[in-house]
Order: structure tokens, then C-alpha cells, then sequence
């Protein structure tokens, strides 16, 4: 289930940071953090009353010609046009400035649900402060100071009062995935080469980005949602490089997707790009499909399944379980594939295995090879536990996690996707000092 966004917008030293960090400082807030791809947007998970959103943080937004403002500018401009819901920052202090009309005016164009926050009123005396802010006509101004945490929870709750539903229910037993990859592997292609093939579409789904639709279909018996990866639009020079551009276009699309299938192009072979990408779908813990494109070429390059297996591979050891289908989306050949890899990562990827049969397997492994010493002492497993599913995750009841080797932990891990076909999917093991 894809998460609304929910973008921090300011000009510069207004308490956006401040901010940000209170928000996912409260306790029941922080649940994952991902790093943006570029210096000037974060993302993290948070939720507040039992409702999860993603938090967007942006560099600050001004008329002077700063470094590096055009960047800032744009980063900002994409974190407005992903959101669902803007919060807007204003120095209290202050009062209205030249640089807060200009981010008005940008926000004023845009039909979305916008929160405006006057920051550091941090005493009864300064709340009269707000009232110019008015002015702006973006709507009521709530008085708060992220400093002190007063007036906090009052725009949070706005912000959840504004969320997106959760999409209709109909759609939550269907199968999301995306297709990701750098520009001109055939993204594009083939998500089209898939809805072309025999199908009954049920509807189209907004999505939480602008230009984006979600198309959900029936194959079969199946149901699924494929997430269109096309990229936000500006008019104008785009300033960021394309590979960057590209990635900000994937992480869109990963963050609403339950698998991604990474796509890579026959013709070219792996770049580094390629690694950068489906590092954002392992980082987001999503199920993962390396799915290689125009494989019709394979006879004039003279390319075996074999060798480009052993180059993908030997290139993406952090992802090593994804499994690796070729196809064409010219010719169609393999497409079929698809669809069968789809529903095969997606039950690995919502597995529950039954504790009794866990711990069987566990306890099977520790005998067969025995922990080695590591920090003092020798690793001993008295119980496992499956906690959650997507992905699924393994709390390990141990003497003491300090003894844990990583080839350990990467034996156990091996040991798990051997016994119960967790192919395509992450797992996270936990270690626990049982008390």
C-alpha cells in the first residue's frame, strides 16, 4: 500500500529542519528512514494518530541568486508536485517576507491541500504574530514552535485531517509492481506489452504523483495493479542530470510498489546506473524481479542466458535472490514470464511460516554448522519467531547478538530462503538477547 506524501516547503531558515526533526522525533513517528536522491530532499516514514504518510524535507526556497538555488528550486518543486499535502513555513519572527510571497505564489498554483505554519512563536506574547500571515491567502496560519514542541500536534493533526484515503479495498489482495530502470531500457515498453496482453482491465487508479496513473487488471484469476513509472514533467530546462532525474522517477515508483522489477537492457549490458536503482528498491526492503530487455537483440550480440546471468550476478550480489527472467517487449517473448515470477516473489514476499516448522529448520542449521567464536563467545539460538510479513522478518532469540558473525547471519539467511522458496523477497533477521 503506497503511503501519501506530505512536503516541507519554505525559504530558507524558517525552522524546516527543526521541524522535520520534531515531527519524526515523537516516539510514535519514526518508523524507516531513505536518504534522498540528491542533498537537498529527505524522506522519511511517519505516522501520527495511526495514519502513515511519507515526510519530504526540501532546501529552502528564495528570490537571491544562492548557491546552488536553481537545484534547491527544482528539488522543491518535485517534492510539491510528489505531495499530497504541502506544509508551508513561515518565520514568525520575521513577519511576511519577499522570499515567503514568492513560495505563495508557487504553492498558490497548485490544487492540493496546503497547511500554512507560522514557526517560532515560542511565547502567549508572540501569537498575535500570525495574523499578517493572513495576508497570503493560503488560509488559516497555525502559531508553533518546533524549538519547544508548542503548537506541534495542532498542525499535525491538520496534515492527517488532509491524507488521501487509503486506496478501495477491492485492490488490497491485488499484486503491485512497477517497472524501474535508467532511461531507454524499455521501461515504457513493456508496461505497455503487458497491458496488451489478454487482460480485463478493472479501472485506473490515481496515483500519489502528478502524470501518474496506476492501472489495475485481471489476468486469469489474478488480480493486479501495475504502477506507471512516468516521471514528473517541467516546462523548461531540466536541471539535474538525467541519471538523477531518472532515480527521483524510481523511487516514486518503488515506494508505491510491492515488487520492482528492474529492467536492464540487452543491448548496453550493466552500467552503474543500473546498480544505483535497484539500490533504492533494496533500501525500501521491496520484493525484486531483474527482468532483461530486448533479448530479441541476443543473437547479433551474441549474448547466452548463461553469461549475461553470471555478469548480473557477480554485479548485484546485494540482491543475489532476485530472480532473473529475459524477455522482449518487441516480440513479447517471455512475457509470460513475468507474470509467473510476479506471483511467485509476491507469496514469498507474504509469507508466514509456522513456528513450530521455523524453528525445525533453525535448529537443523545449528547443528549442521555450528556458529563460529566471534567478540568473546559462541552465538547459541534458542528460539525464532516470525514477526511480520513484506518482507518477511525473523526475530532470533540468542545468548547475545554481539556473537553474531555476518557469514553467520548470511547462512542463516541462506538456510531460510532454502528451506521455504523466498526467492525475490528481502529478509530481515533481528537478533535478540533473550532475557
Amino acid at each position: 500500500m503506497s503511503l501519501p506524501i506530505v512536503a516541507i516547503i519554505g525559504s530558507p531558515n524558517v525552522g524546516k529542519s527543526t521541524i522535520f526533526n520534531r515531527f519524526i522525533g515523537k516516539r510514535q513517528s519514526i518508523v524507516d528512514d531513505l536518504p534522498g536522491v540528491t542533498r537537498d530532499r529527505l524522506y522519511y516514514d511517519a505516522s501520527w494518530l495511526n495514519r502513515d504518510f511519507k515526510l519530504v524535507d526540501t532546501g529552502g526556497i528564495e528570490i537571491a541568486n544562492s548557491p546552488f538555488q536553481e537545484q534547491i528550486r527544482f528539488q522543491a518543486e518535485i517534492a510539491i508536485a510528489e505531495a499530497d499535502v504541502i506544509l508551508f513555513i513561515a518565520d514568525g519572527n520575521k513577519g511576511i517576507t519577499s522570499d515567503d510571497r514568492l513560495v505563495a505564489r508557487i504553492l498558490s498554483k497548485q490544487n492540493k491541500p496546503i497547511v500554512l505554519a507560522v514557526n517560532k512563536i515560542d511565547n502567549s506574547n508572540l501569537v498575535s504574530n500570525i495574523y499578517e500571515f493572513y495576508e497570503l491567502g493560503l488560509g488559516e496560519p497555525f502559531a508553533m514552535s518546533a524549538a519547544h514542541g508548542i503548537g506541534v500536534g495542532d498542525v499535525l493533526d491538520k496534515i492527517v485531517s488532509l491524507l488521501p484515503l487509503k486506496e478501495k479495498e477491492e485492490y488490497e489482495q491485488a499484486i503491485t509492481f512497477s517497472f524501474i530502470g535508467r532511461p531507454n531500457v524499455g521501461k515504457s515498453s513493456l508496461f505497455n506489452a503487458v497491458l496488451n496482453e489478454n487482460r480485463s482491465i478493472v479501472s485506473n487508479i490515481e496515483g500519489t504523483t502528478r502524470d501518474t496513473i496506476d492501472t489495475a487488471f485481471i489476468k486469469g484469476e489474478d488480480k493486479f495493479i501495475a504502477i506507471d513509472t512516468a516521471g514528473l514533467k517541467k516546462r523548461g530546462k531540466i536541471y539535474e542530470a538525467i541519471d538523477k532525474y531518472a532515480m527521483l522517477r524510481a523511487l516514486s515508483a518503488i515506494n508505491r510498489s510491492e515488487i520492482a522489477l528492474l529492467v536492464l537492457d540487452a543491448s548496453t549490458g550493466i552500467v552503474e546506473q543500473d546498480k544505483h536503482i535497484a539500490g533504492l528498491a533494496f533500501a525500501e526492503k521491496k520484493g525484486i524481479i531483474v527482468v532483461v530487455n530486448k533479448w530479441d537483440l541476443r543473437k547479433d550480440l551474441n549474448l547466452t542466458k548463461e553469461s549475461f546471468k553470471k555478469e548480473i550476478q557477480k554485479q548485484f550480489l546485494f540482491i543475489s535472490y532476485a530472480p532473473i527472467i529475459f524477455v522482449s517487449a518487441l516480440t513479447k517473448e517471455g512475457l509470460n514470464n513475468i507474470f509467473s515470477s510476479l506471483k511467485h516473489v509476491h507469496e514469498a514476499y507474504q509469507k508466514r511460516i509456522s513456528t513450530s516448522l521455523l524453528n525445525k529448520v533453525i535448529n537443523e542449521a545449528q547443528e549442521i554448522n555450528p556458529a563460529p567464536n566471534f567478540n568473546g563467545g559462541r552465538l547459541n539460538i534458542y528460539y525464532v519467531n516470525e514477526v511480520k510479513v513484506s518482507p518477511p522478518t525473523f526475530v532470533f532469540f540468542v545468548n547475545n547478538p554481539k556473537f553474531v558473525h555476518f557469514s553467520y547471519q548470511r547462512y542463516l539467511e541462506n538456510s531460510l530462503r532454502d528451506s521455504f522458496e523466498l526467492d525475490g523477497t528481502p529478509i530481515d533477521i533481528i537478533f535478540r538477547q533473550r532475557l
